[in-house]
């Protein structure tokens, strides 16, 4: 399970640590993801998706529908990554 939004794409970065010293060392700053069930009514079906707060504004802006079918044509989901769940 990598840690990518399925909606925006967003995913880790790498960075610097950086002591009061200004020695550095690596880090990664990592996405704001959950997991968040949602109701398709397109296919009657409930379906789980991994989000990010960002993605998530953008599912309340445009629709679900709609949101997937950006997200599909853009490459960051597939219809086979998205788990239907019950």
């Amino acid at each position: 399970m990598s840690k990518i939004c399925q909606i925006t794409g967003k995913k880790a970065m790498v960075g610097n640590n950086v002591s009061h010293s200004k020695r550095r060392t690596k880090r990664t700053f990592d996405v704001n993801l959950f997991k968040k069930k949602f109701y398709y009514v397109e296919k009657d079906c409930w379906i789980q998706l991994r989000l990010s707060a960002a993605g998530l504004r953008i599912i309340n802006k445009k629709g679900l529908d709609a949101a997937l079918n950006e997200a599909v044509a853009k490459g960051y989901c597939n219809w086979n990554e998205i788990a239907v769940v019950g």
